[in-house]
């Protein structure tokens, strides 16, 4: 006969307490900050991305955001992702296998320039929605699954460091800190998307950067890079307009 084993009622009761805490946390509603508060992080998220010195530091988040933009999109569209580097000069690289025309390598080429703009328009979201608890978590986990495909050094340290900056505030800063830092994050994704599309069309214009995603879609689709680089500042001008009237509340 085998016999019954009994978990402790108190256990048991823990650790559904625990459960629907995280739980709760994780889905409820934060109080929205005041609006000088969304006006300061705007503006602390312009003084990175204006000047070049601190842009050249800042823009290694961006490019966090360009090349996993590539690597979900890659995925979701069925490609085999072999991983992911970033470099030192804030350039960065994503290999995946697949066919190497069609749908899901068009849409994983456009996702680059694209995805910090539009992942800065769901966090506009989600914060005027209240769920400023709910964004630093998701913003934790998809840097968590970004580590797991990224193949040196540089990038592991850079994902890492921006990983946890959102760990330690979402578990142990106070609410006010937390909104303060969401607001400045979705901010900076929002106008640190803008700036490297007209870098590019600066680099194109004297004939640099002959192998960007905008050549690369021009070569897969027959439609001239200039228009693809339009599509990049519509995406991101646009996500611009409508995340910061959502963040104003307006």
């Amino acid at each position: 006969m085998i016999p019954d084993t009994h978990i402790p009622a108190a256990h048991t009761s823990a650790a559904g307490s625990l459960a629907d805490g995280l739980w709760e946390r994780l889905t409820g509603l934060q109080d929205a900050p005041p609006q000088w508060l969304v006006l300061l992080t705007a503006a602390a998220a312009l003084a990175v991305v204006l000047p070049h010195p601190l842009w050249r530091l800042s823009r290694n988040a961006i490019t966090i955001a360009h090349e996993g933009g590539h690597g979900l999109v890659a995925v979701l569209t069925g490609r085999r992702l072999d991983g992911i580097r970033l470099h030192s000069d804030t350039s960065g690289l994503t290999v995946s296998r697949g066919r190497p025309t069609g749908p899901g390598m068009i849409l994983t080429a456009a996702a680059g320039y694209t995805a910090p703009s539009l992942l800065g328009l769901g966090g506009a979201w989600l914060l005027s929605a209240h769920r400023i608890t709910l964004l630093l978590w998701v913003a934790t986990v998809l840097l968590l699954v970004m580590l797991v495909m990224i193949r040196n050094a540089y990038g592991a340290l850079t994902v890492v460091l921006a990983g946890g900056a959102f760990v330690l505030v979402s578990w142990l800063a106070p609410a006010g800190v937390q909104a303060a830092f969401a607001y400045a994050a979705v901010w900076f994704l929002l106008l640190g998307g803008v700036r490297p599309v007209f870098e590019l069309q600066g680099k194109r214009r004297h004939g640099g950067a002959p192998d960007s995603d905008a050549d690369q879609l021009s070569r897969l689709t027959n439609v001239p890079a200039a228009l693809w680089l339009f599509l990049f500042h519509a995406v991101s001008l646009t996500s611009l307009i409508g995340g910061g009237r959502w963040l104003l509340g307006l």
